[in-house]
């Protein structure tokens, strides 16, 4: 009998890595001596718990911190593609986290993603564009599934940047302000996530073409995929495959969609929580080489994993000690 092979893929948003001394964003918001223990203990029994071939992380501040870490735990190939960004007055105060990639196997190819020239004219964007945090793009040869190019993203969130200075005010409580933010600010919040998500789905698929690889694109996509920023992400894929259809295009698909143990779930379980209501931010999205539901398929079964025991729906603050997201996983047997 065939030996079965096994690979997991997995994300987790870390929530302001940032060993001490260093802080992040204000001098005042950094890990005391007990936190960080706490911190980093919840992360290494989180990973060992996964035991994830490949996982993307996000918002991480100390790089080489988390490259230790990884190491200790098997993942022994590390990479990044950007630096934290100290405070100009306060070094140790850190700006601008960055998204970071550890595997069990080594890259045959690791890289920021630069977006297409062409695409950003075609998408109007004739402005000096910049990721709100720059994608990896890397790859990965493993045996059975051939190579594979990851994606490790964490999109533009929802935080809508200020308009005062466009009203001459500085009243935060101003009610033009107020709606202005929710309607205006909210739609340019959409629109950079949006345009970053072209970027990344236009790369991927032009490269399942060019080279016959397998893909995934996994991480905080702060926003439901659902959402009209989002949505054409996954449109290619309808929701529901036979066994009888198999897909013959390049394109990608929420891997939870054919995992074979969600089918008694009535919803997905949500990776967020914020005043109490849970969302679905994070996710991993998949080529056809992992549709398990193929005629002759490469993967055999795949299980979609949540881990969210650390959260609790009813905490309206973080707590810095653990994350404010699940960490989330596919399994694939060949």
């Amino acid at each position: 009998m065939a030996h079965s092979q096994h690979y997991c893929f997995a994300s987790l948003n870390l929530l302001n890595f940032t060993a001490p001394p260093y802080s992040f964003y204000q001098p005042h918001e950094t890990y005391n001596d007990t936190q960080w223990q706490s911190k980093t203990q919840f992360i290494t029994g989180l990973i060992e718990h996964i035991d994830p071939t490949l996982i993307v992380f996000q918002e991480v501040f100390s790089v080489q911190v988390l490259e230790a870490l990884c190491k200790d735990l098997g993942l022994a190939h590390f990479a990044v593609v950007d630096t934290p960004q100290p405070d100009s007055m306060y070094p140790t105060v850190l700006f601008n986290p960055v998204v970071a990639v550890a595997s069990k196997y080594p890259f045959t190819n690791v890289e920021a993603l630069e977006p297409c020239p062409e695409l950003l004219e075609y998408l109007n964007n004739q402005q000096q564009f910049r990721f709100n945090r720059t994608p990896i793009k890397c790859k990965v040869e493993l045996e059975g599934l051939g190579p594979i190019v990851c994606y490790a993203v964490h999109f533009k969130s929802q935080r809508v940047l200020s308009m005062a200075h466009m009203l001459g005010s500085s009243e935060q409580d101003d009610p033009l302000l107020t709606l202005l933010h929710e309607t205006v600010g909210t739609m340019q919040s959409q629109i950079s996530r949006s345009l970053e998500a072209s970027i990344i789905y236009y790369d991927a698929l032009k490269t399942q073409r060019e080279q016959n690889c397998a893909t995934l694109v996994m991480g905080d996509f702060n926003d439901q995929l659902s959402s009209p920023a989002l949505s054409f992400m996954t449109q290619t894929f309808p929701p529901q495959v036979s066994s009888n259809a198999p897909f013959d295009s390049v394109g990608l698909f929420d891997s939870y969609i054919f995992a074979d143990n969600t089918v008694s779930l009535t919803e997905k379980p949500p990776t967020h929580f914020y005043k109490g209501k849970g969302n679905v931010l994070d996710y991993i999205l998949a080529s056809k080489k992992f549709n398990p539901n193929q005629i002759e398929p490469t993967v055999k079964t795949l299980t979609y994993h949540n881990y969210d025991g650390h959260l609790d729906a009813k905490r309206t603050e973080e707590d810095i000690r653990y994350s404010d997201h699940s960490a989330i996983a596919i399994k694939v047997s060949l």
